[in-house]
This record gives C-alpha cells, sequence and structure tokens, in this order.
C-alpha cells in the first residue's frame, strides 16, 4: 500500500481533528493578547473621581491604568499613559470614553470577555425591565470583598463637607420617575449639559448592582455643582440644604430644556404645584379697622388674587419658648405637622409687611417636598428652632388645604419617602445632615449619612428635626 493510499483510509475523525487545528502561529497570536490582563487589579480601580489625567489635568483621551488605577492622558509613544507603562512596567489601559482596553506600549486593543465588569463599573446601565423591578423586589449584592449593600441604598462619600448635598442626591435617587428618567436616558448622546450627565451617572452608580465597592463617591458631580452654581455650593464648605436644592431642581429644569411652563421638564411634571395667594393692604395706621386688628379679610376692600407655582413649600414653626428653666430644657416643644400645613387652609390669614395674606393649593403635584423652616438669622448670629414635628408616615390628608378640582381623580393622600434631617448648631459645619429612606416594595426605612447606611424603626424617624420631606400621592 503506498503513501496515497494510507492518507486516504486515515479515519475521518482524526483527519478531521486535523485540519481543524489552526497554525501555531495563529494560537500564539490570540494567546498574546491576553498576556497581561493578570496584572489588573480591580481592588485598586475607582472610576468615581473627575476624569483628568493625573499629571497634565487634560480631560481629553483619558486613560485609566488598570493595575494602579491612575488617570493618564493619550496612548501614544509621547504621551503620559505610555511613559507609565514604561517606567511603572503596567500595561493595560481603559479608555474612560469609549471603553476600549489597550495593551501599552504595544499599543494593540484587547477584547476580552473578562473584562465586561470593569466596563459595567465604568458606566453601569440597566434595563427598563430590571429598572420596573427596583421598588419590587428585595436584591442584595457583594461587592469585590464580598461585602453585601443593597443597590440604592448605598453611602456617598463626605470628601469634605458636603454631607448637605448627599442627603438631597439620595432623596432624588428615590423619587422613581426622576431616578428612572435619570437612569434610562443617554444624555451624552442627547448632548446634555456635563450637571445633568454627572447626575445621571451618579445615580447609575448608586443603583448599580455589579459594584466593586458597597459605597460611591460624588466627586465628579460636585466639581459640575461648584462650576455650574459660581462657586456658591463648594465640597469644601457645607451650605443650605434648602438653598442647594432650590438652585439644584431650577438648574436641572432650565438644563433639561424646561420653560416656564408646567410639564416642561421631568421636574416641573413632578414636583410642581400651584399655590393661590390672596392679599390685602392694611389702611392707613391711624384707621385700622376691628377687622384688620384681628387679621381678618375686609370683604368690602380690595382683594388682589394671583397664582404662583412652587417646588417645595415652605412651612413656618411655632416661635421656640426663649427663656427657660432647667426643667423646661429637659422638654422638647412639639407641633403637629397639620398644624404647620394650617396656612394653606384659605381661610388662615398671615401678615406680611404692610399686608394681610391666605393662601390655598390650587394644584397638588404628584411629588410633594415641604421645607420645614428650622434656621433664622438676626443681626448677630444664626438660630436654629428645635420643635419636633409630628408627622404621620402614611396617608398625610391635603385635602383640608387645596382647592384642586383633580385631587378627587389623582389623590389627595400622600405617604412619606424621604425625611432630610440636621443635628447639631445652625452655623455651617457645626451641624451634619443625614436623610431617612424607604425601601417601597419591604417598607423598610433606612437612614444614611455619608457612608453610614442602617436599618432604622419608622418610630425613631419621628425623633428627628426633620428640615426637608419628600411624599408621594398614595394611589
Amino acid at each position: 500500500m503506498d503513501n496515497n493510499s494510507n492518507i486516504t483510509d486515515e479515519p475521518q475523525a482524526k483527519r478531521a481533528r486535523i485540519s481543524s487545528t489552526p497554525p501555531p502561529e495563529t494560537v500564539e497570536a490570540k494567546d498574546s493578547t491576553d498576556l497581561y490582563l493578570d496584572t489588573i487589579n480591580r481592588h485598586m480601580l475607582d472610576f468615581d473621581f473627575e476624569k483628568v489625567c493625573s499629571v497634565s489635568l487634560s480631560q481629553i483621551n483619558v486613560y485609566a491604568c488598570l493595575t494602579c488605577g491612575k488617570y493618564y492622558q493619550g496612548r501614544g509613544k509621547s504621551s503620559h499613559a505610555y511613559f507609565h507603562s514604561m517606567d511603572k512596567d503596567h500595561h493595560v489601559f481603559i479608555n474612560l470614553s469609549t471603553l476600549k482596553v489597550y495593551v501599552l506600549p504595544d499599543g494593540y486593543e484587547v477584547d476580552n470577555p473578562s473584562l465586561n465588569d470593569i466596563k459595567y463599573v465604568l458606566n453601569p446601565t440597566l434595563t427598563k425591565t430590571q429598572v420596573s423591578e427596583l421598588d419590587t423586589y428585595f436584591k442584595t449584592s457583594y461587592d469585590l470583598n464580598n461585602k453585601k449593600y443593597l443597590p440604592g441604598f448605598v453611602g456617598l462619600n463626605n470628601v469634605k463637607a458636603n454631607d448637605y448635598v448627599n442627603v438631597v442626591i439620595q432623596a432624588l435617587a428615590h423619587i422613581p420617575p426622576i431616578r428612572d428618567y435619570f437612569i434610562l436616558t443617554d444624555f451624552e448622546k442627547k448632548g446634555s449639559s456635563q450637571l445633568v450627565c454627572r447626575l445621571s451617572a451618579l445615580i447609575r452608580k448608586m443603583w448599580n448592582p455589579k459594584a466593586f465597592k458597597g459605597q460611591v463617591s460624588p466627586h465628579e458631580l460636585l466639581q459640575e455643582i461648584s462650576n455650574a452654581s459660581g462657586k456658591r455650593f463648594k465640597l469644601t464648605e457645607q451650605s443650605n440644604a434648602i438653598d442647594f436644592l432650590s438652585w439644584f431642581l431650577n438648574t436641572l429644569h432650565k438644563d433639561l430644556g424646561g420653560t416656564r411652563k408646567k410639564n416642561s421638564s421631568i421636574i416641573y411634571k413632578q414636583l410642581q404645584g400651584e399655590v393661590k395667594v390672596e392679599t390685602q393692604e392694611f389702611g392707613p395706621s391711624h384707621q385700622t379697622t376691628e377687622k384688620e386688628a384681628l387679621l381678618m379679610f375686609d370683604d368690602s376692600k380690595e382683594i388682589k388674587t394671583n397664582t404662583s407655582p412652587f417646588l417645595f413649600l415652605a412651612l413656618e414653626l411655632p416661635l421656640a419658648p426663649l427663656y427657660q428653666d432647667e426643667k423646661d430644657k429637659e422638654i422638647v416643644p412639639q407641633v403637629p405637622l397639620t398644624t404647620i400645613l394650617g396656612k394653606f387652609d384659605g381661610h388662615k390669614v398671615q401678615e406680611v409687611g404692610n399686608t394681610m395674606k391666605r393662601y390655598s393649593i390650587t394644584r397638588l403635584p404628584q411629588f410633594m417636598i415641604f421645607h420645614i423652616k428650622r434656621f433664622h438669622k438676626n443681626s448677630w448670629t444664626h438660630e436654629k428652632n428645635p420643635t419636633i414635628v409630628n408627622f404621620p408616615i402614611k396617608n398625610v390628608d391635603m385635602s383640608k388645604f387645596t382647592t384642586d378640582p383633580d385631587a378627587e381623580k389623582l389623590g389627595d393622600h400622600y405617604d412619606l419617602l424621604a425625611n432630610i434631617c440636621h443635628d447639631g448648631k445652625p452655623d455651617a459645619g457645626k451641624g451634619t445632615y443625614k436623610v431617612h429612606v424607604r425601601h417601597r416594595g419591604t417598607e423598610q426605612w433606612y437612614q444614611i449619612q455619608d457612608l453610614i447606611v442602617e436599618e432604622i424603626l419608622p418610630q425613631m424617624i419621628f425623633m428627628s428635626e426633620s428640615y426637608i420631606q419628600v411624599l408621594y400621592i398614595f394611589v
């Protein structure tokens, strides 16, 4: 039998194996792209900080070294990333914008499935199905250290003095329509402002079920807040949470293309209500009528009426006692929420300057924000009213304070969603902010103060000095 017949008679299976084996050069070329992947140190990676080169401080074409976590610009032979790879023998870099991974100094791209978790942490995305389940299911996750955390209920790092920002972000990130909108919309593709893009990225990281660590640093957003506000709100100096919330909501509304019209942005659509203000001027001081003395409107005189939109309602606390003996100091003054809401019943008259005013809510928002006015500034110092507000966590009845014709159809009973409180003295840096938020699927409440997240009983929330509350219509 000749050689040709030997080849011809060789078993089919064996010939198939031989023919399917790639040339040695192909195997080496394929394996060589994975040479340095074992040098990646996921524990060193932190993508929460502003994406600038650690040498040139440029924001253009920035890469992260996947060995040490530092940021460097470019990957050409004269770039900082190239020099770093030669100097430190670190070889794997990821482009922070395109998410492409390269090996330096060789310069070739690596596309390996083992890198997908890093790409996801850098730019976490959730599907519509995942988002729809955020308030329904209780799913805990585990970080790189196998430490348990609950997506959406993670701590935010207090870089210096930004606790007043942290609590506002936590509250907004738990308003479902706003949260869902910022998670699902690709604002980078739409060319939105950096403030909007960075808030979206932060909320997605807060709800990331595959995070490397169970907390998030809001550093990127803080930097943009400082820039957009003209240094009014800084991470190095504590500001008032309600001042920041007011600026933040109005700026987001404008940056999202909002106008003066209602429903022109997600902010106005979910948070804006409307209040009617009736005003009557006092007569000359020497001709004060009996009704004016009793703070009652005189129907025979002119009453000016106008409506004004609002994003939050300011609620006045009764004055705290000025002088107390030692025994009285142990008693903390308390007031029911319905009492301070009485301002909006359409009947109670308040003296404002040389006028009398009465208020009623003509349009209830889907999500109501209360600002409980605790802080006052006199000629010498800041003062804080310590009065505790007694409020129901569920079924807050707003029917007595509104003339909204749609209230009966859309609902006028609210449940508490988030509660921001202030502990300590009123001066900047002398007190701290924390927030209570609720998991709507399990009804479990959590107290979050910067990085500290802990479960809390609903009864304990009443004991806090509430400052800002977010409620939603219970249907």
